[in-house]
């Protein structure tokens, strides 16, 4: 039976109390498996978010605990740790906690207001901070990012024979790969807090002209965003599918999982590389646990299911093209504006090249951070199916309820954690009832006060009801809402309607080109939605409340990205 801290879950620190899942469900929108965050996040990526506060300048490395409290856990939920974001704005010069807050969390009300404490303040490392804000602003690109890109790739292309290891071999292949994810997400960190910069600094100008609705619009196609180019790879398939008589046959005639085998040569050989390219994407990918389009290839399959429904005028590639006729044109305007006025010049030229630079090593960061991630996954999902095949196992899932330091001795004697992992796994899947707290202040409710999912009551919105949100991606669209909770059951979702969601990751990338435009309950101007919206361009808002909940399936709404309003037409009938 659940009890009321799940086995994973941290406690908060008096010096890191407050904890959010604003921003953090597009990295994780589900519970974490327990293997998934003992061994590749505190064995890694943990590690690696406090290299990055630290090199990047924030704090010593001694002002964490052990373990470094750089992200939360609970009810096998992943957080962000709003402390030490927030303490960036404190010690960066000429930055605040709430200009962190307004880039990276979502305007809601849960969220506490910062209040400084005594070993906040440090000027040693606002003197540091002071030169790595300099380097924000001059940096034409990040090298260690492109390094690591080149990295990812290696080791894609140079997977091992996993077949031909034995199982403590691939434990040991896995291992290898950790101090890959602790190096990684040390620039991811770079990466992150620099993204702030450049919507920041064009916020600040553009609002003291009036023009606040044009940022949005200079942050649009920048190109160059690998999350991205998985929708712009999809789409190509999509077309191959259109243009093929047989194949369009078998994508009419069989269920995603079925459909590959039964489609041209020339399909199947393109969906091949794109598994080689982007098979390490997916729901959750952060977490070895879940599965992605390699180990599941009808995630991806069941996308281009809809997108290929789509005609040619929905072409990413061509929006693309018109945002940044738009982003060009505004950029041509304010260099004229603010020509006289030297500050003001320097300053636009420099948030927009920030917001060029880091947005996209944001995103090149994350897709390359995903393929030692998928490594890993694809070692222990050998173990897991080798074992089944032994009858070890009822389902190679099971080996992602072990924990790390348990991995030795299961080695050694699988057949005694059989009923052990069975138990976890049934626990494990009961938090997907529960509803994570926003906010986790200084405690953590016990899970048995949690809401559950089924209990939850929503005020459903009215007829001419308008809710605000963060106008994340410029545009104003009309269409018919699809309330959707998962990318890989998307079948109601119809070209031009209203995507409705939660949260989303990379996963999500393929859906944004069939809908019209995307509101989301939460997520920031540098958020993922937000991000790839603009690339696609289609609009967007973010920091919606309960969006998901409060809009019925088939409403009729407007979405205006430019403005931040999502407006109720009229309610299905």
């Amino acid at each position: 039976m659940l009890e009321d801290k799940w086995i994973t879950d941290r406690t908060p620190s008096k010096g890191f109390p407050h904890y959010t899942r604003a921003n953090a469900g597009e990295v994780l929108a589900d519970p974490v498996s327990p293997l998934g965050w003992t061994f590749g996040w505190e064995s890694g990526i943990v590690l690696g978010c406090r290299d990055g506060f630290v090199s990047y300048g924030v704090f010593d490395a001694d002002e964490y605990g052990d373990p470094p409290e750089t992200f939360g856990l609970f009810g096998g939920y992943f957080y962000n740790c709003l402390t030490q974001a927030r303490m960036m704005g404190v010690r960066m010069p000429g930055v605040t906690p709430e200009a962190i807050d307004d880039a990276y969390f979502d305007a809601h009300p849960d969220v506490p207001e910062y209040i400084a404490e005594d070993w906040h303040d440090s000027p040693k490392h606002s003197e540091i901070l002071e030169k790595t804000g300099a380097y924000l602003m001059e940096a034409t690109a990040h090298p260690p990012i492109e390094e690591w890109k080149v990295k990812a790739l290696d080791v894609r292309a140079n997977r091992p024979n996993l077949a031909g290891l034995s199982n403590a071999e691939l434990v040991e292949h896995a291992q290898s790969l950790q101090p890959h994810l602790i190096a990684m997400f040390e620039q991811h960190v770079w990466a992150s807090l620099g993204a702030s910069n450049g919507p920041g600094i064009l916020s600040a100008l553009l609002g003291e002209i009036g023009r606040s609705e044009d940022v949005v619009k200079l942050l649009t196609g920048i190109g160059d965003v690998d999350s991205a180019e998985i929708g712009r790879e999809l789409w190509v398939l999509s077309r191959m599918v259109r243009s093929s008589d047989e194949t369009t046959l078998a994508f009419d005639q069989h269920s995603p999982a079925s459909v590959l085998e039964n489609c041209n040569e020339e399909f199947r050989n393109a969906f091949k590389k794109f598994l080689y390219n982007h098979g390490s994407r997916g729901p959750n990918e952060w977490d070895i646990g879940a599965h992605t389009y390699e180990t599941k290839p009808e995630l991806a399959l069941s996308m281009l299911n809809s997108m290929r429904k789509q005609d040619d005028a929905a072409d990413p590639i061509l929006a693309f093209e018109r945002n940044a006729k738009i982003r060009e044109d505004l950029r041509d305007e304010f260099t004229e504006l603010f020509a006289e006025n030297v500050e003001a010049s320097g300053m636009f030229a420099a948030g927009m090249q920030a917001g060029e630079v880091w947005l996209v090593a944001r995103e090149r960061s994350k897709s390359s951070i995903v393929k030692p991630i998928q490594e890993i996954r694809l070692c222990f999902r050998e173990i897991g199916d080798r074992l089944v095949a032994d009858g070890i196992l009822d389902n190679s899932d099971l080996i992602f309820m072990l924990l790390e330091e348990e991995l030795d001795e299961f080695l050694s004697n699988p057949t005694a954690f059989g009923s052990i992992l069975s138990t976890r796994k049934a626990d494990f899947d009961s938090l997907s009832d529960l509803v994570p707290p926003f906010i986790v202040n200084t405690t953590c409710p016990p899970l048995s006060e949690w809401e559950n999912r089924s209990d939850r009551q929503i005020d459903l919105v009215s007829a001419a009801d308008e809710l605000l949100g963060v106008a994340c991606s410029p545009g104003k669209v009309s269409g018919t809402a699809r309330v959707i909770l998962d990318p890989n059951d998307s079948d109601s979702l119809q070209p031009g309607d209203i995507l409705v969601t939660e949260n989303t990751d990379p996963a999500w990338t393929p859906l944004f080109l069939v809908a019209g435009a995307v509101v989301v309950n939460v997520g920031a101007i540098a958020s993922h939605a937000s991000i790839v919206s603009r690339e696609l361009g289609i609009p967007c808002v973010s920091s919606v409340p309960d969006a998901s909940l409060r809009i019925p399936d088939g409403a009729t709404i407007t979405v205006d990205g430019s403005n931040g309003t999502v407006t109720i037409d009229q309610l299905p009938n």
